[in-house]
């Protein structure tokens, strides 16, 4: 098995693969049998991977080290060169749509791939290419400018993704001063950080128009292929998340500033720590983490077995927060070779356990797919995507003593209690785009204006405090999906309401719990998330009864809980 890094990376030559895309749009076009047609399709499929996986390699590579002159030149080139291939690939997939053969395509590879390649047809003009040539290179200017922060503290200099631990340190003072500092480097960098997010902005808000829409919300949900819910569903589920869910998290975090014995509603730097004595943390070194997810994956199932020693046997994970990696974590493919790749930052918090079941997740059901044909349909949309990695996060908590010790009982109370809190502040994320693209032409300050009522709203147990950049309202500049990714955050909060109803299966059956999964995770991309939720026997999260049933369950279990033991 060839390791990642031996993988060899050759910039495709653009001027090659749309000839290549022009010549066989030609002969599909031409086909006078579903076998031509069907010939030509699996040769664009084959075209498709060996360009995804050269364009993957050089995107981790400069993730791991934005630093790096060639990787950096070889993402912008790779930005630029994106949006003018979309050009021919619209072409490809107009006549595809169009094809005579469409009923034969849908009988063999299912309607999914159609359904998607409609929204994708609607979202494409030729006309947007150097708009998404500007927003790519902004999303990038965003990622590196991040990447490159230097935070002086106690006398030495960390990146952001260093600085989390001592944001969660159980010493008041350290824990405030370290969230001072970070708040600071936001603050020094706020106006280049609203430049950016301002032309992006007026850049999508340009695209919509220019494809016939009043603003970018409609677009930006075609981008991110809502294929059975629209805007309505959504602003449906704010509202239940507003009912159902809000009330059950501020408790959670009521009982915490008691636990702390601190001031309710809580600043943002008590917010961090959830126990007096310190948040659980993993036993040993990140090795140490990676030993103890392959014993997880082992004993959890054969298939489990086989892929994570396909992913630590491959070096097809990098961990490890270090200067000048891009911050956050992901995961994604390399089609040629079939696997998975796991990019993330590990800085000794709970969060480091999370990537090894949640990054895990993803990667794991990218895996199972590695056969499926269309490879489009190897993932599902990202809302059924979250649904593997949040579930797979629950499904490790039989082995929660490999990774915590003897503070297991501390990281599962906190783990729970974290999915109730994120749903309302996922959904906040969300509710905030909608009002900026709304509202294009808001100012920045009006911006954060928004952000800072809607903390009331979903976020009560917050308080503004003196603590700079949050306490302003400006929290929203850091998180990552909001500049590269729009409307991408409520995916996870659906997906969190599922995977909340597969953490109460486990309670009552974790081996059965684990059959339905399997089963999810095997359909892959060819169905939609309602197609999804409903073949593995759980409830969309758009009514009301889907979080209220969960929000209830996880309550119980919590107040069933002493936490006042985990001090």
């Amino acid at each position: 098995m060839i390791k990642f890094s031996q993988m060899p990376y050759a910039r495709p030559d653009l001027d090659k693969t749309k000839a290549f895309y022009a010549e066989e749009t030609e002969c599909f076009r031409n086909a006078k049998t579903f076998e031509e047609a069907d010939e030509a399709f699996l040769k664009v499929q084959e075209e498709e991977k060996h360009y995804s996986t050269m364009a993957t390699i050089a995107q981790i590579r400069h993730d791991i080290d934005s630093t790096d002159a060639f990787y950096d030149e070889e993402a912008r080139e790779l930005a630029k060169a994106r949006p003018m291939l979309r050009e021919s690939t619209h072409a490809w997939e107009q006549a595809l749509l169009a094809s005579p053969f469409r009923k034969d395509f849908e009988k063999k590879y299912g309607e999914v791939m159609f359904l998607n390649l409609e929204l994708e047809a609607r979202s494409f003009s030729p006309e947007i290419v150097s708009d998404m040539q500007e927003e790519s290179l902004l999303c990038i200017e965003y990622s590196n400018l991040l990447a490159s922060a230097q935070i002086e503290f106690e006398g030495s200099t960390y990146t952001l993704a260093q600085m989390t631990p001592f944001k969660q340190s159980k010493d008041d003072a350290q824990r405030r001063s370290a969230w001072i500092a970070e708040g600071a480097w936001y603050t020094a960098n706020g106006e280049k950080l609203d430049e950016i997010y301002d032309k992006l902005v007026a850049i999508r808000t340009r695209m919509a128009k220019k494809l016939g829409f009043d603003n970018y919300i409609p677009l930006g949900y075609l981008r991110m292929q809502r294929n059975c819910y629209d805007q309505k569903d959504v602003e449906a589920f704010r509202a239940s998340v507003r009912e159902n869910l809000v009330p059950v998290a501020e408790e959670v975090c009521k009982k915490q500033a008691e636990r702390l014995g601190v001031q309710y509603p809580l600043s943002f730097a008590d917010e961090a720590l959830f126990y007096r004595s310190g948040n659980a943390r993993p036993v040993g070194t990140a090795d140490d983490i990676l030993a103890n997810g392959r014993k997880f994956y082992h004993e959890l199932s054969p298939e489990t077995a086989e892929f994570i020693d396909v992913m630590l046997d491959g070096e097809l994970m990098d961990v490890v927060a270090k200067k000048g990696k891009v911050g956050g974590g992901y995961c994604t493919s390399l089609p040629d070779y079939k696997v998975p790749f796991i990019f993330s930052n590990f800085n000794g918090t709970q969060g480091d356990v999370e990537v090894i079941t949640h990054e895990a997740g993803h990667a794991f059901a990218g895996y199972m797919a590695r056969n499926i044909v269309p490879t489009e349909c190897q993932w599902p949309s990202l809302e059924s995507c979250e649904i593997h990695s949040m579930s797979m996060e629950f499904f490790a908590w039989p082995w929660a003593g490999d990774f915590f010790g003897d503070q297991q009982d501390k990281f599962r109370y906190k783990h729970l209690s974290d999915a109730l809190t994120f749903i309302p502040y996922g959904t906040m994320v969300d509710h905030f785009q909608h009002e900026v693209y709304a509202h294009p032409e808001y100012t920045p300050e009006q911006r954060h204006d928004i952000w800072r009522d809607l903390l009331k709203v979903y976020m009560p147990w917050m308080r503004r405090d003196d603590i700079p950049f949050y306490g302003d309202g400006k929290g929203w500049q850091r998180q990552h999906h909001i500049y590269e990714s729009p409307f991408y955050y409520i995916d996870y909060c659906l997906a969190q309401s599922v995977a909340l109803q597969f953490w109460a299966l486990t309670q009552e059956d974790h081996a059965a719990a684990w059959k339905r999964y399997m089963d999810l995770v095997k359909l892959a991309g060819t169905r939609t998330f309602r197609q999804l939720t409903d073949a593995a026997g759980l409830e969309t999260p758009f009514g009301p009864e889907a979080l209220r049933k969960v929000a209830a369950k996880a309550k119980e279990w919590l107040e069933g809980f002493d936490a006042g033991k985990l001090q």
